[in-house]
């Protein structure tokens, strides 16, 4: 809880006096108990795109039976609900010290990430899992606020960290306070060649109406008239289904569909995705290091659709434990 004389007071004009951004850095808010079931393991594998020949991901009586890696990325939207939520009352940020609310209906998302540190369970029985976050970065870029957050999947009975989620959000028209515009960004620029891989994935008008059941209940992903009232064309995929989408591409492609090879998976939000694109995922081999005697491979992606050619997830990098050396997570 931010103290009084960290809040900032707001004006007749809808603008903020007492605004220092600095202020919300390390900020905690907080914890939140998750839980999920095998169930929606295999609906998340579904909604992205798993294919029979990876029946591991799709059938909870496979042999190896696995979580898909990324899972995690929707765990601070579903926390424990076994049932739809309101999407905007969960998304509300209030009283972050320094800084003014942050308006959900007014943000985008900008980038995603995640790095996983422990094989994902198949469900969380047994498990008290909690979601920790913590704001690390608050920028601003012109007219708009940026929130840079960092959240921790941890199991509170054992203190195990299982993945570690980052984001980037972007509240448009939030900012223009003269705080920090914030680091400049590493960049992974597709390499001026052919790819080492591609992978194709068609969307339809029920690609979205399946994703949100894996817990982002934003009805601008669902509803033609919401959407439009933003400005627009109609309900659109959930930038959080394309990237999943697209990091089941590169495991399916670079990967062999195994579960313990993915390492790290992010990118950037680029442009939106509507029912009927079709997206194709280029990849290309850029590296290898080694990490405790094993060895990664760097990846650098790109997300574009097909037929317009335009660019959907910009800045894609992907680690991948090498055949034979992967993880023993």
């Amino acid at each position: 809880m931010a103290a009084n004389d960290d809040k900032p007071t707001k004006r007749p004009d809808g603008r903020y006096d007492n605004v220092d951004f600095t202020k919300a850095v390390g900020f905690k808010l907080p914890t939140v108990k998750a839980s999920y079931l095998r169930r929606d393991v295999l609906l998340f594998a579904n909604a992205i795109g798993c294919t029979k020949d990876e029946l591991h991901f799709l059938y909870e009586l496979h042999p190896n039976f696995s979580c898909f890696p990324t899972f995690p990325m929707n765990l601070p939207f579903k926390q424990a609900d076994p049932d739809v939520y309101d999407f905007f009352a969960r998304a509300l940020v209030t009283d972050v010290p320094g800084v003014p609310p942050f308006d959900p209906q007014r943000s985008v998302d900008g980038e995603r990430g995640i790095e996983i540190l422990q094989r994902i369970p198949v469900s969380s029985a047994g498990l008290d899992l909690e979601i920790t976050p913590e704001i690390v970065g608050m920028y601003d870029k012109k007219d708009n606020m940026i929130q840079e957050m960092v959240q921790r999947v941890v199991d509170a009975k054992t203190g195990t960290v299982y993945a570690k989620l980052t984001s980037k959000a972007f509240g448009i028209g939030q900012g223009g306070y003269g705080g920090p515009p914030g680091p400049e960004t590493v960049g992974y620029p597709p390499p001026d060649r052919a790819p080492e891989a591609v992978h194709v994935f068609r969307t339809t008008p029920e690609t979205t109406l399946l994703y949100r059941l894996c817990g982002d209940y934003n009805p601008i992903h669902a509803d033609d008239g919401f959407a439009r009232e933003g400005g627009f064309k109609g309900a659109f995929l959930q930038g959080l289904g394309t990237w999943n989408i697209a990091a089941h591409g590169v495991l399916k492609e670079l990967g062999g569909s195994e579960a313990g090879r993915l390492r790290s998976f992010k990118a950037r939000f680029a442009k939106i995705v509507y029912p009927g694109d079709a997206l194709e995922t280029r990849m290309w081999k850029v590296g290898e290091k080694k990490v405790e005697g094993r060895v990664l491979e760097e990846v650098i992606f790109q997300t574009v659709v097909q037929g317009d050619g335009r660019v959907v997830l910009s800045n894609g990098f992907v680690e991948l434990w090498k055949k034979g050396l992967e993880s023993k997570l």
